[in-house]
């Protein structure tokens, strides 16, 4: 199970957004994360349109995009999404 995280160097929501999903990854051993920042990932942050960070993108076990959110995922929502997933 992935997660991708758009993140930029002085975004304080992005440092919010990086607890969460730390705990998220604690309680999902599972759960690979990748963490970009649009600076220096600019083509891959074009290609799946990123707006705004913290962007959260969880994709299921083919490589699909599951659920997109901006802003800091609650670790309730993100738990759901990940349970998704696991199903």
């Amino acid at each position: 199970m992935r997660l991708e995280l758009f993140t930029s160097a002085f975004c304080d929501p992005c440092h919010r957004a990086r607890d969460v999903i730390a705990e998220a990854q604690r309680l999902v051993p599972a759960l690979v994360v990748d963490e970009r920042d649009v600076a220096a990932h600019q083509s891959r942050a074009a290609e799946l349109g990123i707006r705004s960070t913290p962007t959260t993108i969880i994709y299921d076990r083919e490589g699909s995009e599951l659920l997109r959110a901006e802003g800091v995922p609650t670790l309730p929502r993100l738990l759901t999404a990940l349970a998704q997933v696991i199903d």
